[in-house]
């Protein structure tokens, strides 16, 4: 039986004590290496060190996650990252899986799904639960459709809100009432389904129309 090598990093050594302690009971998986943030980890890619998967936490001091896993493809490294995170946010996760991890776990999983997804990873598959592809997708199909959500006069429209000026500053800029102005950005916020320009910034922002 091949022993899958694996290297925890994170930055939190209490977490990573208990997830080796957890992993020792499994006879095919080998914890070969601990390490407390990115640039340690990277120091071990740079001196060959031989790992099949890293459980990598995103927020790290020195290098985060999403910097080891870019390093991680630009070296065109063998080791096959897992992120392992308390982040369920969809960005997160479509950021992870486009930048090369090979599953994504949140810390709240159990002991069956870790060891399922190390399996997994470690016989070339990738593994993303049910929950979290939902998050992804849920993530990625708002932001396809957030490009033409708004018609070319409304993205205008919110993009002076967006930099403070008032529906009259707006309707003078575009030479058009402040009635209709009113009635563009009525329209603006049933479409991204938000209650006042606050929201509207937060979400705008999130979806990188303005």
């Amino acid at each position: 039986m091949n022993e899958i090598k694996l290297i925890i990093a994170d930055d939190h050594e209490l977490f990573r004590n208990g997830l080796a302690e957890l992993l020792r009971k499994h006879e095919d998986i080998k914890v070969v290496k601990s390490v407390g943030d990115g640039l340690q980890f990277m120091e071990l890619i740079k001196n060959q060190f031989e790992a099949d998967i890293v459980l990598l936490d995103i927020t790290m001091p020195n290098m985060d996650g999403f910097q080891v896993l870019k390093e991680l493809k630009a070296a065109n490294s063998a080791i096959k990252p897992i992120v392992i995170s308390m982040h369920n946010d969809g960005n997160y996760i479509a950021k992870c899986a486009k930048m090369g991890a090979y599953g994504y776990l949140l810390k709240n999983t159990d002991e069956a799904e870790l060891i399922l997804a190390v399996r997994s990873v470690n016989s070339g598959k990738k593994y993303f639960s049910a929950e979290i592809s939902e998050k992804m997708i849920n993530f990625m199909s708002t932001q396809s459709i957030s490009e033409d959500i708004l018609s070319n006069k409304e993205t205008e429209v919110l993009g002076l809100i967006s930099k403070g000026l008032t529906t009259k500053e707006i309707a003078a800029k575009l030479f058009v009432s402040s009635r209709t102005i009113e009635t563009h950005r009525a329209n603006i916020l049933k479409k991204l389904e938000v209650k006042n320009t606050a929201e509207l910034i937060k979400k705008a922002t999130k979806m990188n129309l303005i």
